[in-house]
């Protein structure tokens, strides 16, 4: 990637999201602070209750209103200060300038209408299009999709495409509007393998072809990997460790980041077992005192009972990490570099 001159079309700084619950509240946020520059595919990755598609919804304000509280920090996106804007500014945003790819395409897609009118409808919402002219931009954003007989996929209900043609129509619906940013969250997760590589492959093409900035929420560092110019990871709803993609992939510095490669079947020896992370992510109504890692880590001792802060690692100043023993040992965990794909 080059080097950025504009501002980040998205910029999260220190923000911080609670949840009320009975009896206290649920710290999914916890001083986050991630972008997106124009052009690039930033990842974040992390497991389940990392807080990343929080993260994502929060970028599109689509957490119930009265469901969640900011405590600090700040989030803005195409130049709007998403935490303070309107429900009539976020409209202005969604679809047009920013759109989402969710996870399940059977519960985005709406059941009932065939594919040709959703796609219509949405392009026709926020362009200034004919039916005719909508109709024929949606065939040309499926066969950029590589989907054949692209009319006759129009014609048909979701329920009538596999998981992988519901996934790229979603992609489709996702460019119709020539967006500037896109929010993927875990869109290849419920796909096959072969499947999910062809899919990415098409949405890392189609976004550099586009210009557009994608932010990419997955579970899966081999997904980074293949795809993402840029990665932050997650934990308990920290950022714990970010960088160049290559650079977090080949010498990790976080004990959590040697962990998830660890268990990555693509740096597994044959035949043997995935080395697992020990015990759970933890009670994020109770965090642990200091590093939100330190009950899971060999290397926790008296310092990380002070919570570390998300620092440049020299002589590394494009990575960063939060740990106050940053361990580059990707060599002691037996890491092989994964092929490129794309």
């Amino acid at each position: 990637m080059t080097e950025q001159t504009h501002a980040p079309v998205l910029e999260i700084d220190n923000l911080q999201l609670v949840f009320p619950v009975y009896g206290g509240e649920v710290k999914a946020l916890n001083q986050v602070s991630l972008s997106v520059n124009a052009g690039e595919i930033v990842g974040v990755v992390g497991e389940s209750g990392s807080g990343k598609s929080v993260t994502a919804m929060m970028a599109m304000r689509l957490l119930p209103p009265d469901g969640f509280t900011i405590t600090g920090g700040a989030l803005r996106m195409l130049g709007t200060d998403v935490v303070h804007a309107s429900e009539e500014q976020m409209r202005t945003l969604r679809g047009a300038r920013v759109a989402m790819i969710f996870q399940e395409p059977m519960n985005a897609l709406n059941p009932t209408r065939k594919i040709g009118r959703q796609m219509c409808e949405v392009i026709c919402l926020h362009q200034k299009l004919s039916k005719a002219q909508a109709w024929q931009k949606a065939i040309g954003l499926l066969d950029d999709m590589q989907i054949a007989d692209a009319e006759q996929v129009m014609s048909r209900y979701p329920f009538e495409l596999s998981g992988g043609m519901r996934q790229r129509v979603l992609i489709a619906m996702a460019f119709s509007c020539e967006p500037e940013l896109i929010i993927a969250d875990e869109p290849t997760t419920a796909l096959d393998v072969t499947v999910q590589r062809q899919v990415l492959r098409l949405l890392q093409r189609k976004a550099r072809a586009s210009g557009t900035a994608v932010l990419f929420i997955t579970h899966d560092m081999a997904v980074v990997s293949q795809l993402c110019d840029r990665v932050y990871v997650m934990y308990a709803g920290h950022v714990i460790e970010s960088g160049n993609t290559a650079d977090v992939i080949e010498t990790p510095s976080h004990p959590y980041s040697v962990g998830l490669l660890q268990a990555a079947p693509e740096n597994g020896e044959p035949r043997s077992l995935l080395k697992a992370i020990p015990g759970t992510v933890p009670n994020l109504e109770k965090l642990p005192q200091g590093c939100a890692f330190r009950g899971r880590c060999h290397h926790a001792d008296e310092h990380c009972l002070i919570t570390p802060a998300l620092s440049p690692l020299a002589p590394f100043p494009q990575q960063s990490v939060a740990c106050w023993h940053p361990q580059r040992h990707a060599a002691e965990i037996n890491i092989q570099r994964i092929e490129e794909h794309f």
